[in-house]
């Protein structure tokens, strides 16, 4: 393996992330709409085995107090291999004295876990498209 990590969005093939994601079981949406997510982000980790786009992720913040992660992927024959856990080191090395949040897909609590991510009491949540909230389980 010869990873590279790359910290913007410069030269990003984005047809490959809704890819990427789908690949790794989770939701997606067309390449445009990640390209604008992407470059919207305080911080985004793009991370490459040779010139192969294998993994991404990102967080939205105000730099100063709050963050929140986002879609972080890893090709499925890449995982296990530390790499999501060093895309999660450095965008949380890239947004210093800030409080990170998640939500993490089912069965990934472990892996966030081991990052000293801890479940939180209370949460909400307002998706634009209400069917989600009741296909994920989230209840009143």
């Amino acid at each position: 393996m010869n990873l590279k990590f790359q910290y913007d969005c410069a030269e990003i093939n984005w047809e490959l992330v809704p890819e990427i994601l789908k690949a790794a079981g989770m939701s997606f949406h067309s390449a445009d709409v990640h390209r604008q997510a992407f470059s919207a982000s305080a911080s985004v980790v793009f991370v490459y085995d040779n010139q192969q786009l294998i993994g991404f992720a990102r967080a939205i913040s105000d730099g100063i107090l709050q963050a929140a992660v986002y879609d972080v992927a890893v090709l499925p024959s890449y995982q296990r291999l530390g790499i999501g856990k060093q895309m999660i080191e450095k965008l949380v090395e890239s947004l210093p004295g800030c409080n990170f949040i998640l939500y993490a897909s089912p069965g990934k609590e472990l892996f966030y876990g081991k990052l000293k991510f801890r479940r939180m009491k209370t949460g909400m949540a307002l998706f634009v498209k209400a069917d989600i909230m009741t296909d994920r389980g989230f209840t009143e």
